[in-house]
């Protein structure tokens, strides 16, 4: 978007105060690649918004169980008028990105440190694999036992569920680099501080960038798990409450600020991936890819 985008923009404005009429075919052809960008999903968002509103109630289901759309937007409108979102979703918030910011640093450090010795990478990397596999939501009930009902509970979630998907991208990136590279640098007599830092790291990033994509989502679901064990506020904790008091509506109300949470975390993600790795953004790999 933004280097297809952009570059056009500047040549409306140009265009216009060369010659209006030039101008004006340029901004039409803008107008008509914002279209072709943002239709398809604002006509899809609609048509699941009115099948939402509209198909549970043909299909003879309740209310009860599946609550049209109006009335999800009613029960979000009440609960933000009420004051129920804004605190719990700054706590809900806090948390996510407390346990992303420290799963993700200690992630891409670990996976430097661990690839910087092949004697260390093959000990450990089994057991890495191992704790991979492990679900870790297993684990939020013994770290409530541990650290308590508070804050820090959630965010030490948050930290684990955040950390493998950093971790085992960066070791993949770290561990991946093409021998003409590192030959070159060698011929140059780099230091290893050099190679790292002008090859190693950078040849990573596209890598990290998979994983922080990965754990930028799961730090919700961390956050969230810790408060479904245990706690006094955040969403999941309002969540829990109206699931006791029969509140379907209200629970769809919070789940599409969870949603929009999540799809806020993935987009900045995106956007920084698309801004410091710009020789490899994520639409390229993308068309890559097919």
């Amino acid at each position: 978007m933004r280097s297809a985008d952009q570059p056009v923009a500047r040549r409306v404005r140009g265009a216009a105060a060369d010659d209006p009429l030039r101008g004006a075919v340029i901004k039409f052809s803008l107008s008509g690649f914002r279209i072709r960008r943002f239709g398809p999903p604002a006509v899809a968002g609609i048509v699941l918004l009115l099948a939402w509103e509209l198909l549970p109630g043909a299909f003879g289901v309740s209310e009860l169980l599946i609550p049209p759309a109006s009335k999800v937007a009613h029960a979000l409108w009440n609960a933000f008028k009420g004051g129920i979102i804004v605190g719990n979703f700054g706590v809900t918030l806090l948390e996510a990105l407390s346990g992303f910011a420290i799963g993700s640093t200690a992630g891409v450090v670990c996976a430097a440190l661990l690839t910087r010795s092949k004697t260390v990478e093959t000990a450990l990397m089994p057991y890495l694999v191992g704790l991979q596999a492990l679900p870790k939501v297993a684990l939020a009930p013994l770290l409530v036992v541990w650290l308590g009902f508070g804050i820090g509970s959630k965010i030490a979630i948050a930290t684990i569920i955040s950390f493998f998907p950093v971790l085992i991208n960066s070791i993949v990136g770290f561990t991946t680099i093409e021998s003409e590279k590192m030959e070159l640098m060698h011929s140059l007599v780099a230091s290893k501080w050099q190679t790292f830092r002008i090859v190693v790291f950078p040849n990573a990033l596209p890598f990290i960038f998979a994983g922080l994509n990965v754990a930028i989502v799961f730090s919700i679901t961390g956050a969230l798990v810790g408060e479904f064990i245990g706690a006094d506020k955040g969403l999941g904790h309002v969540l829990m409450q109206l699931n006791f008091s029969m509140d379907i509506a209200g629970m769809f109300a919070i789940l599409v600020v969870l949603a929009v949470m999540g799809f806020t975390f993935y987009a900045v993600v995106r956007a920084l991936h698309r801004r410091v790795v710009f020789w490899a953004e994520p639409d390229n790999l993308d068309r890559d890819a097919t």
